[in-house]
């Protein structure tokens, strides 16, 4: 679904001139206010409903910022960096606005107050993982000889359609919208921590599968 909209907003981007450093900034735009917002207003129905609006439409912006970039041709080694600096800050900040959100507007025991301090740690570990993960996988490519038998350069994709349903509380979208429920203290405390606990199996198991794939020896 988050592809499919970012289709819409890519092509409208493309059509209106807007490149794809534009779209990233104002995906970190509609991201920063949605959390500050988050902090500042009352706690409400209300405030999730938006809170959650302006962060999925971030989220649908940082998928678009790469469409524009390969339909315009105007991707660079400057636009990846610039992507990956906003979201090695966005994902930590999301959950450090959940904590300073629990400790001015909900009464929780001290272990659900510092519990989005330790979701920051899980997503930056998770995330760094991967931009790690994918540049050495790189360079990996560019030392292997032509036509080199045995080990491939790319990750082992086994992932069929069961996987992708079992996956689906570690998309980003899920956690952009889980914020409807900020107008009840229990259910979005319940939702956070399941998602917590998800996020933390889900990034062992992808840690573990990176290690392992960046550990086989090329022949």
């Amino acid at each position: 679904m988050n592809r499919r909209a970012a289709r819409v907003f890519a092509a409208a981007a493309v059509s209106s001139g807007i490149g794809p450093n534009t779209v990233t900034v104002l995906s970190a735009c509609s991201s920063f206010v949605g959390l500050v917002l988050l902090v500042v207003l009352p706690q409400s129905w209300g405030t999730g409903v938006l809170v959650a609006s302006l962060l999925a439409l971030g989220y649908i912006m940082d998928s678009a910022d790469g469409q524009v970039a390969r339909t315009t041709g105007k991707g660079s080694p400057a636009g990846e960096w610039l992507d990956h600096v906003v979201d090695a800050v966005r994902t930590p900040a999301l959950h450090l606005a959940v904590f300073i959100g629990f400790e001015r507007w909900f009464n929780f025991d001290p272990w659900l107050s510092y519990l989005p301090l330790v979701f920051a740690l899980v997503a930056v570990g998770h995330f760094t993982s991967q931009i790690l993960a994918e540049q050495l996988t790189r360079q990996r490519v560019a030392q292997l000889p032509v036509a080199s038998p045995g080990v491939s350069s790319a990750e082992p994709h086994r992932k069929g359609a069961l996987w992708s349903v079992l996956i689906i509380p570690a998309d980003t979208g899920i956690m952009c919208w889980v914020f409807v429920l900020w107008g009840s203290p229990v259910l979005f405390a319940a939702s956070y921590v399941l998602l917590f606990l998800f996020s933390l199996i889900f990034a062992g198991i992808s840690a573990r599968r990176k290690f392992v794939h960046l550990g086989v020896r090329v022949r």
